[in-house]
C-alpha cells in the first residue's frame, strides 16, 4: 500500500492535537509504514457509560478519521468490560459501575453513531470483554505486578483524592491496567484520547513495553468546552449537543454558545482545509453573529444534511427572530373540555415533572396563543379550535378537544 510522504502525514496528524508522545517515535513508525507498505494500527476506546455520543466525542473521532484518510487502520474499541469498572478519570469520587447488560446495550449504538464521522467499511470494531472477560484471577495478579501504587498515585485525580482523604477503591486502580491490556492484546501502534485520558494512554504504553511490544505513540486531543462556555461538554451537565439531536436542536444550541467558542468549535468540529479556516476567522472578526450561523449550518449538515441545515435555519429565524410559531406543529387532542395547565404540560411531555411545569409557569416561560401564563392553577379550555402552547424557547404544541369518541 502507498502512503503520503511523512511530512504530509505529520501535518494532518499533529493538527489540533494537544500532545504527541512522542513525535520522534511517531515519525519512525510512519517511516516504517511507508517502507513496508503496512498501515499503522490506530486505537480509540469508547466508554459506553451513556448510550449516545456528543460533539465532544467527535473531536477525537475526527482525528481517527484523519488516520483513515491517510490509509491507516482504525480500531474502535467499545469498553463494555471496562465500563463495569468505571473510569475514574477526572473524578473526585468513585464512579458508578455499569452492569454487563447496561454496558453492552449502551455500546450497541456507538458504531452506528461513530459512522457519521468514520468510514464504517474501514473501521474495525471490537468489545474489550472479548479478551478481558477471559482473564483469570491469576492473570489479573500478574498484570497488577507490572505497576506500582506509587505510579498510580501520580495520577492527578488519584493524588487529589488521596491528599484530601477521599476514598479510592482498589478496583479503580484496575481501570487503567485493563485499558492498557487492550493495547497489549491489539499490539496497536498509536492510541488516541482526550487530555483526561493521558494517564490511561501512558499506562498502555508502559504495559506494552513490559510485554515486549513496541510501545504505542500516545496522542491527546483537547476537551471540547460545552455550550455554556465554562466546563467540558457533558450530557450530565446539560451542555452537550448529541449526534442524535434533531437538526433544529443542533442549530439552536450552536447559536447559544458564547462568541469566545466559535473559533475553537470550528477548528475542532468542522473538517475544513486551512484556507477555509482563515476565511472563517475573518468572518468571526467582522461579524461574529454570521460566523456562528455559518458554524451552526455546517454542524447540521455534518450530522443531518444540507437540506436540513437550510430548514433548521429557516425554523430558527421564524421562531426566534420573527417570533412566529413553527409552520408544522404536532396536534394533540384530548377528550376533556378543560385541563389544568400543569397536567396538560405533563401529558404533552413538555416537562419532566410537575415541579418543572410549575417552575416554567412561574418564570413566565409558558405561552398559550402568545399570552404568557403566570398562574400555576390556570385551566386551559379546549374546543375544536387549536391552541398553540409554547413551553420554554423551543417546544411548541397544538392542542384541541377531540370531538369524535368512536
Amino acid at each position: 500500500m502507498t502512503f503520503p510522504p511523512i511530512k504530509e502525514q505529520l501535518d494532518l496528524i499533529i493538527n489540533n492535537t494537544v500532545e504527541v508522545i512522542s513525535e520522534e517515535e511517531l515519525e519512525k513508525k510512519l517511516d516504517k509504514s511507508i517502507k513496508t507498505g503496512k498501515p499503522l494500527k490506530v486505537k480509540l476506546g469508547a466508554d459506553p457509560s451513556r448510550p449516545d455520543l456528543h460533539l465532544g466525542h467527535s473531536v477525537v473521532l475526527r482525528k481517527l478519521r484523519d488516520f483513515q484518510d491517510l490509509g491507516h487502520e482504525a480500531i474502535l474499541i467499545i469498553g463494555d468490560f471496562t465500563a463495569m469498572i468505571g473510569d475514574p478519570s477526572g473524578k473526585s469520587k468513585t464512579r458508578p459501575q455499569l452492569s454487563a447488560q447496561e454496558a453492552r446495550e449502551n455500546g450497541e449504538t456507538y458504531f452506528e453513531q461513530a459512522s457519521k464521522i468514520l468510514d464504517p467499511e474501514k473501521t474495525t470494531i471490537c468489545y474489550n470483554s472479548e479478551w478481558l472477560g477471559k482473564m483469570t484471577f491469576s492473570d489479573v495478579i500478574r498484570l497488577s505486578s507490572h505497576y506500582t501504587v506509587a505510579r498510580m498515585l501520580e495520577r492527578d485525580d488519584f493524588e487529589r483524592r488521596y491528599q484530601s482523604c477521599e476514598p479510592i477503591s482498589i478496583h479503580e486502580f484496575l481501570y487503567p491496567l485493563a485499558q492498557g491490556m487492550d493495547s497489549v492484546h491489539l499490539k496497536n501502534d498509536i492510541e488516541l484520547g482526550g487530555t483526561d485520558q493521558k494517564f490511561n494512554l501512558l499506562v498502555g504504553r508502559d504495559l506494552q513495553r513490559e510485554y515486549h511490544i513496541d510501545p504505542q505513540v500516545c496522542i491527546t486531543m483537547p476537551l471540547l468546552v460545552g455550550t455554556f462556555g465554562d466546563e467540558k461538554m457533558s450530557k450530565s451537565l446539560g451542555n452537550a449537543i448529541s449526534f442524535t439531536d434533531s437538526a433544529q436542536d443542533v442549530y439552536g444550541k450552536t447559536l447559544s454558545i458564547p462568541d469566545s467558542l466559535i473559533e475553537t468549535w470550528f477548528k475542532l468540529l468542522v473538517p475544513q482545509p486551512r484556507q477555509s479556516i482563515k476565511l472563517f476567522m475573518e468572518i468571526i472578526r467582522q461579524n461574529p453573529r454570521e460566523a456562528k450561523r455559518t458554524l451552526a449550518r455546517e454542524l447540521v449538515a455534518l450530522y443531518h444534511c444540507d437540506t436540513d441545515a437550510v430548514k433548521a435555519e429557516e425554523h430558527f429565524d421564524r421562531v426566534f427572530v420573527q417570533k412566529k410559531a413553527p409552520e408544522n406543529i404536532e396536534v394533540f387532542t384530548f377528550r376533556s373540555s378543560t385541563m389544568q395547565l400543569v397536567e396538560l404540560l405533563g401529558e404533552l411531555q413538555a416537562v419532566g415533572s410537575k415541579s418543572e411545569a410549575r417552575r416554567l409557569i412561574q418564570q413566565n416561560a409558558i405561552q398559550i396563543d402568545d399570552e404568557k401564563i403566570s398562574s400555576i392553577d390556570y385551566e386551559v379550555e379546549l374546543n375544536d379550535t387549536p391552541k398553540i402552547i409554547k413551553a420554554g424557547k423551543r417546544k411548541f404544541f397544538k392542542v384541541m378537544q377531540k370531538k369524535d369518541f368512536e
